[in-house]
C-alpha cells in the first residue's frame, strides 16, 4: 500500500479526482468529514446510548457520545504526531502532493468520531440481543430463506458493519450516505472483511467483520480506491487494514481502558486506594509526586492520573506505529498497537479489574437484561409487520406499527435479507430511551 492512495479525498459519486493541493485550507475535505458526522442524527443519538455503565443519577458517567468525542480527541493527537513523522520520512507527500500533518489528524479524528455510530442501544449487549433474535429466537425461522452470509450478518449483527452502512448507504435526498472521504472510510473500517468465515486467522483485522452483504460492493469500491491489499478471495472477501485504522483502534483502546476505569472509581465500584495504585503503575515515569500529593479529592487525583496515562499511551502508540510502518503498509502487522506496548502488563491489570468490578457489576448486568427483552420484542413485532405487509397479509395491528416507522425506513425491499437487515438497522438507531418508549407502546403500557 502507499500513502498517496491511502489518503484519498474521493467521495461517493465523484467523477473527478480530488487533489490535496487544490483543497481550501480553511475547510479541508477531511475536516468536512468530521462536520458531517457530528451533525448527523445518527451521531446525536449516541448521547442517550449506554457506553458501559448505565446513566447514573448521582454522578456523571460516559455515554457513547462523550466516549466518541474523547476517542476522537485522542485520535487527532495520534494522527497529528504520526503525520509529522511520516512527512519527515516521506517528504514528497508534502512537497509534491501538499499533505500536512494535520491531515492525518483530521482523518483519524473523523474516523474515531464515527467509530461507535453503528452501535445499537444498551451497549454491546444490544448487538448480541439482535444476533440472538435471529440465531435462537423468533428470527431463527428465516434461516432457510437466506444464504449463509446473509444469515451470518444477522446472527452476528456487528456495530462496525452497521456504522459502515450508516456512513455509506444512499436514500432519497442523501445519495452516498454521509459522503465521507474514502480515506476516512478506510480508517474507520477496523475489520475489512465479510461476516464469513469467522475469525479465519489470528490477525486482529479478522476478529470481527466490517460490512454487511448489502454494502459489499460499496466496500470493494473503497478498498480498490485506497489500494488495500486483498487477503481473501472472490468467495470470501477480506482486505488488509488501512494503516490509520490502527490509530483509530488505539484511540478507542486507550479511552475505554482508562476512562471506563475512571468512571468505575468515581462511582465507587472500585476502591480508590486500590485503583489509584493501578494507574500510578502506568505513569511512574511521568508523575509529579508533589503535585499529585497536593490534590485533596478522588476526582482530581483520578483526573490527573488519567491525563498522564492517556498521554503516556499516545506516545507509546505513535512510537509503535512508526517502528512498524513498513509492516503496516505491507498488511503484515497482525495485532493492535497497544498489544505491543511495554505497558501491556499494566493495561492488562486495569482491564482485568474493570471486567470484575465494572463490566460485571449489577448495574451493568441489569441494563443488559432489560436490553435483551426490549430488543427481542421490538424485532419480533417489527419483522412480522414488515413481512406481513410484503406478503399482503397485514393485520390492523401490523398497519399501525408500520405507520410509526420513519419515512426513511425502506420496508418494501424484495429480498427478505434486506427487509430483515433494514428493520435491525432501524432498531439499532434507537437510543436507549427511545427503545424503551417503543417497547412500552407495544406492551400497551401508558407512559
Amino acid at each position: 500500500m502507499n500513502w498517496e492512495q491511502l489518503l484519498s479525498l474521493k467521495r461517493f459519486g465523484d467523477t473527478n479526482k480530488r487533489l490535496r493541493k487544490e483543497q481550501d485550507e480553511t475547510r479541508l475535505g477531511f475536516d468536512v468529514d468530521y462536520d458531517r458526522i457530528i451533525f448527523s442524527s445518527e451521531f446525536r443519538s449516541l448521547q442517550d446510548k449506554t457506553q458501559v455503565i448505565p446513566l447514573s443519577k448521582t454522578d456523571f458517567v460516559h455515554t457513547r457520545l462523550t466516549h466518541s468525542l474523547e476517542v476522537s480527541v485522542v485520535g487527532r493527537s495520534l494522527g497529528r504526531q504520526v503525520g509529522q513523522k511520516l512527512l519527515k520520512r516521506h517528504p514528497h507527500l508534502q512537497s509534491v502532493h501538499g499533505y500536512q500533518a494535520n491531515d492525518f489528524g483530521a482523518i483519524v479524528a473523523a474516523a474515531a468520531l464515527a467509530h461507535d455510530i453503528g452501535n445499537p442501544p444498551f451497549g454491546h449487549s444490544g448487538e448480541k440481543a439482535i444476533g440472538e433474535f435471529f440465531k435462537t429466537g423468533h428470527g431463527n425461522k428465516y434461516k432457510t430463506q437466506l444464504n449463509t452470509k446473509e444469515y451470518q450478518d444477522l446472527c452476528d449483527f456487528e456495530g462496525n458493519a452497521n456504522g459502515f452502512k450508516i456512513t455509506t448507504q444512499s436514500r432519497k435526498g442523501r445519495e452516498g450516505g454521509l459522503r465521507l472521504s474514502y480515506a476516512t472510510l478506510g480508517a474507520f473500517t477496523k475489520y475489512p472483511k465479510e461476516s464469513l468465515p469467522k475469525k479465519p486467522t489470528n490477525d486482529i483485522a479478522d476478529k470481527k467483520y466490517g460490512f454487511f452483504q448489502a454494502e459489499k460492493e460499496a466496500f470493494i469500491d473503497v478498498a480498490n480506491e485506497l489500494g488495500l491489499i486483498e487477503t481473501g478471495n472472490k468467495d470470501d472477501l477480506s482486505f488488509s487494514r488501512h494503516p490509520l485504522a490502527y490509530l483509530v483502534e488505539a484511540a478507542d483502546d486507550i479511552c475505554y481502558t482508562i476512562i471506563d476505569f475512571e468512571d468505575g472509581i468515581n462511582l465507587g465500584l472500585i476502591q480508590e486506594e486500590f485503583a489509584l495504585e493501578y494507574l500510578i503503575n502506568l505513569v511512574r515515569e511521568t508523575i509529579n509526586t508533589s503535585k499529585y500529593n497536593e490534590l485533596d479529592n478522588t476526582k482530581d487525583r483520578v483526573s490527573y492520573l488519567r491525563a498522564l496515562a492517556i498521554n503516556t499511551l499516545i506516545n507509546e502508540a505513535v512510537t509503535i506505529f512508526m517502528n512498524n510502518e513498513e509492516a503496516l503498509l505491507a498488511g503484515q502487522f497482525n495485532v493492535a498497537l497497544i498489544d505491543k506496548s511495554k505497558y501491556e502488563a499494566q493495561i492488562g491489570d486495569i482491564i482485568k479489574l474493570s471486567i470484575d468490578k465494572i463490566y460485571q457489576s449489577k448495574e451493568v448486568i441489569d441494563k443488559e437484561v432489560v436490553g435483551y427483552g426490549v430488543i427481542n420484542k421490538l424485532l419480533k413485532v417489527y419483522t412480522e409487520a414488515v413481512n406481513n405487509n410484503y406478503n399482503n397479509s397485514s393485520s390492523n395491528y401490523d398497519s399501525l406499527i408500520l405507520k410509526g416507522f420513519p419515512s426513511t425506513l425502506d420496508i418494501n425491499k424484495e429480498r427478505l435479507y434486506e427487509r430483515l437487515l433494514n428493520v435491525s438497522h432501524y432498531v439499532s438507531l434507537l437510543s436507549d430511551s427511545q427503545a424503551i418508549v417503543e417497547y412500552k407502546k407495544i406492551q400497551g403500557v401508558t407512559y
